[in-house]
């Protein structure tokens, strides 16, 4: 049954003139009483017509990107390429064609945040969201984000994700785009093994995501594949020793000076460190350099995501490549109706190694 403001205003135990200006924001309310209010918008998950509802459509023009941190290349990169395909220039003209506008919700890495910008846009009748990024492996919150994009797809809404594997309960999503995390972990991995490196020190992202988790997973299949004498803590070394050369926080560069610095410290005979991004892998060079060792003489240190500046770093970083922009233009395509949803609505996206000269074989 369609809630109605009627209802709200019930709930609110106000009148709906007073709820009608609560969410207009147009009169000034009581904070007690507005607080009150929107309390029993979210109790009632009341959707509030956006400006198109007198158009009778089922949606409106608005697309929602969901990403972490605008600021971060990562998302950035992907942000971008979506909205080339959502709210591209059209004839030329000025006037609008079959464009949507793209609006971009930075979370801050919040599920609570994420939740709420979900919420909003279905009050505006979102065309569709992209949600872009991994994923909170928290069960609550996966519950809540099920219900939400249910209802979301339920009102018309297109949903995809692009760098995050699906939901639990993924039925509403039109697709899933998935990067290859675990793959690239383990190829990193089995480069530095390869190149004669036995104590490898993992700078990790926070352990709920769904990224940090697979890339850890795959860095450490390649570990256990090389066998014992391999594994972090020399011959014999287990689980204990490998959760010892690990340590997470942000995916940030201060994240990775500082964690880097904590790994020097527990293990100084470490010989190779994997970052749990670029950001973070110049957090953790800088650290390096400021004990006085060098890259990759006297130890090695790679990335993941091949982001632009990977390249331009002295060395160059050994890196993973994900295909950022590709999977971004493609996640809009997807959002916009322009593209078949891969079979199964879940499409995995493969990463690529790129060795450059961070990376060397141990000295002695």
């Amino acid at each position: 049954m369609t809630v109605t403001l009627a209802d709200v205003a019930a709930r609110a135990r106000v009148s709906p003139a007073t709820v009608s200006r609560v969410l207009n924001g147009n009169y000034p309310v009581a904070a007690s009483t507005r607080e009150r209010v929107l309390r029993a918008v979210d109790d009632l998950d009341y959707v509030l017509n956006g400006p198109a509802s007198s158009l009778a459509a089922a949606t409106s023009d608005l697309v929602g990107i969901l990403v972490n941190d605008i600021a971060d290349p990562f998302f950035g990169i992907m942000a971008g390429a979506a909205q080339t395909q959502i709210g591209g220039p059209g004839d030329g003209s000025g006037r609008a064609g079959g464009e949507k506008l793209a609006v971009i919700c930075n979370t801050g890495g919040s599920p609570e945040r994420e939740l709420t910008y979900l919420t909003l846009l279905q009050r505006q009748r979102a065309a569709a969201v992209v949600l872009t990024g991994g994923a909170v492996e928290n069960p609550a919150h996966q519950a809540a984000m099920s219900a939400k994009l249910a209802k979301l797809a339920d009102a018309g809404t297109r949903i995809v994700f692009c760098g995050r594997p699906p939901l639990p309960e993924g039925d509403a999503l039109v697709a899933a785009l998935a990067f290859d995390n675990r793959g690239g972990g383990r190829r990193l991995a089995e480069h530095l093994i390869s190149l004669g490196h036995r104590r490898i020190g993992y700078v990790a992202g926070p352990p709920e995501r769904t990224t940090t988790r697979h890339r850890l997973e795959g860095h450490r299949e390649a570990l256990r594949a090389a066998g014992p004498d391999t594994a972090p803590g020399g011959a014999g070394g287990g689980s204990g020793d490998q959760e010892l050369l690990t340590v997470h926080g942000p995916y940030d560069r201060r994240s990775g000076y500082e964690a880097t610095l904590e790994l020097l410290r527990r293990a100084p005979d470490v010989t190779a460190i994997v970052a749990a991004n670029d950001t973070v892998a110049l957090g953790a060079c800088a650290a390096v350099r400021d004990q006085g060792m060098r890259i990759p003489q006297d130890i090695s240190v790679a990335g993941f995501d091949d982001l632009p500046f990977s390249v331009d770093a002295v060395p160059a970083l050994t890196t993973v490549r994900l295909p950022l922009f590709e999977a971004g233009a493609r996640a809009g395509r997807l959002a916009m109706g322009k593209e078949d949803p891969p079979p199964g609505g879940i499409a995995t996206i493969a990463a690529e190694l790129m060795i450059r000269g961070s990376t060397a074989a141990p000295r002695g």
